[in-house]
This record gives structure tokens, C-alpha cells and sequence, in this order.
């Protein structure tokens, strides 16, 4: 197998509520060299680790990563609704070859996707449809959460099942870094909350309009500096980036939940699906990190971050 891996943060306000035109084309930049990139590596298949905001997952069943055998993104924010191409033989070979290395997976062979997912393969691929994909669902929402310990493991066992696949294999990671979005908690959220969170009854198209126009409003809010959300924090997003790009996976083992919400926001902890991908890598050896950008953009609530690595 030949392996490589791509971070990158997504956000659903792109486009939306955009910051000022050099810093979009800043990021425009780092995207198109990451396309370089991907073209250039031509993988065979693509593992992307990705989040979820409770569109998929839902508190009567939260697993702390899930594989999907089948997926269909649920088009929010005007991400691209539909059937991913799920590689569901080389998803089921990935599921059994981590079970057998002691790591529990949970395997969902009809998940729901939203923009978490979508995003990167539209930014990447140009679809959703583009390229064979596994999709890896990583909790990065949803308390209690785990040990960082435990994404290692999953992103070291699921990098050496893919060995064992001899493909050119990507593993793409999908997450913002330090952003403190207006998601839901569960702990004392209203009653009618509480069971959305729960039950996971899918909003009505008003419904889903009226959500998203609260988050483009938050975020306008945000960047206008009258928000109480917790701002990003490029300091403790850098050290990510440093340890990722040492391949100083272990160090993160110290990282407690409650410090990386204190750090970087109550989805900071988006920063795991980063993390099971350079684990992934990391299970065929030593890599680089060909390419690297940051920055902290409050338009998108999120530290924004785009690497490369080989």
C-alpha cells in the first residue's frame, strides 16, 4: 500500500459569510494545493474520517466512531444531497481487520452524512461521487468523550487493515480546529431539544432553514465581536499542527476533553478526525508534511487548516 493524508477543515459557512477577499484568497491557494496534491497521489481510495452534527447520530445510540458500509449525505448547508460511493468491500475488509486487532468498531451499513463529510470530497474531488470512499464517523460533538488514546488506536488499526489492501489509500481527515459553534447539548437543553437530540427526528425543510439561518446570523455575530463563544485560539491550534507534522501522535495521548474544550470550544474536538488520519499514515512509517496553512478566520467559527502529508 502506498498511503498518504490530507487535513482539512471545513466549515458551513463558506460562502455564506465569507471574511475579506485576501483571505479568501489565501485559502483558495491552500485548497488548490492540496488538489495538487490529491491529483498527483491519484488515490485508489479515500478513508475520511469526519464529524457529525447530529444529522447522522443521535444520543439514543452514540458511538464514539462508527464505519459506514453504505452512507447518504442529507445535503445541509447546500452541501450535495445523495448516495456516497462507498467502497463496501473494501469498508467491510477495513471493519473486520480493525475488529481483529482489538480495537471495538461499530459499522453502520446505512449512515446519514452532512456537510462534515460532504465538504471535503466536494472540495477535493469535485462530488461526492467522485472517487471510492470509507467513511469513519468520529465523534467530535456528543459527551461523554473518550481518550485520545483511543483515535490513535482506531487511526494506527485502520491504517494497518489498509495496508493489507495494496491500493494507493488516502486518509483524508475533516475537522475544524479551535470553534465554538452554536451546537446543541444535551445536558439541560429544553425538553423539545433534548428529544431532537435523542430520538434524531429529522427536521422539516423549514425546520433545517431556520437552523442554518441561526448559524449564518452566530457567525456574523461572532466576527462582529458581540458573541459569548469562545474564541479561536491560534496558539493551541499551531501546537496541533506542530505534533502532527513531528508525527508526535503520543504527546496528544495527555490531551483531557475537558482541556481541549477549554482550549479551543465546545468542537475542537473535530480535531480527532485529524488525528485518526496522521495515525493512519503513521502505521506505514515516517511521513512529511508536504504543505501546511493556518489561519483563524471568525466568519467561519473555526481555525482553519489545510495539510498535506506522504
Amino acid at each position: 500500500m502506498t498511503a498518504a493524508a490530507v487535513g482539512l477543515s471545513h466549515s458551513p459557512l463558506i460562502g455564506k459569510n465569507d471574511p475579506a477577499r485576501e483571505v479568501v484568497d489565501e485559502v483558495d491557494a491552500a485548497l488548490d494545493e492540496a488538489r495538487r496534491f490529491v491529483r498527483d497521489f491519484d488515490p485508489e481510495l479515500v478513508v475520511l474520517y469526519h464529524p457529525d452534527h447530529y444529522n447522522g447520530f443521535f444520543y439514543r445510540e452514540m458511538p464514539p466512531f462508527c464505519l459506514a458500509t453504505e452512507a447518504h449525505s442529507v445535503g445541509d448547508f447546500g452541501s450535495q444531497a445523495g448516495p456516497l460511493s462507498v467502497d463496501t468491500e473494501a469498508a467491510k475488509a477495513l471493519a473486520q481487520g480493525v475488529l481483529g486487532r482489538g480495537v471495538d468498531l461499530t459499522v453502520s451499513a446505512r449512515t446519514t452524512v452532512d456537510h462534515g463529510c460532504v465538504q471535503p470530497l466536494e472540495v477535493l474531488f469535485g462530488g461526492i461521487t467522485a472517487v471510492p470512499v470509507v467513511p469513519v464517523f468520529v465523534n467530535g460533538v456528543a459527551t461523554p468523550l473518550g481518550p485520545i488514546s483511543r483515535i490513535r488506536a482506531l487511526g494506527t488499526a485502520i491504517g494497518e487493515a489498509a495496508a493489507d489492501l495494496d491500493r494507493r489509500v488516502l486518509f483524508l481527515g475533516s475537522g475544524g480546529l479551535s470553534h465554538d459553534p452554536p451546537v446543541p447539548v444535551l445536558d439541560g437543553a429544553p425538553s423539545r431539544v433534548a428529544e431532537a437530540l435523542i430520538a434524531g427526528k429529522p427536521p422539516t425543510p423549514e425546520q433545517r432553514t431556520k437552523g442554518e439561518e441561526r448559524v449564518v446570523q452566530a457567525s456574523r455575530d461572532y466576527a462582529s465581536g458581540v458573541s459569548s463563544m469562545i474564541p479561536i485560539n491560534p496558539e493551541w491550534d499551531n501546537l496541533l499542527l506542530d505534533l502532527l507534522e513531528k508525527g508526535s501522535l503520543e504527546e496528544l495521548d495527555t490531551w483531557t476533553p475537558q482541556w481541549m474544550g477549554e482550549q479551543g470550544g465546545g468542537s475542537s474536538h473535530e480535531v480527532r478526525t485529524w488525528i485518526a488520519a496522521f495515525a493512519s499514515l503513521a502505521a506505514s512509517g515516517s511521513y512529511t508534511m508536504g504543505s501546511r496553512f493556518y489561519r483563524a478566520i471568525p466568519e467561519w467559527i473555526a481555525g482553519f487548516a489545510v495539510a498535506t502529508a506522504q
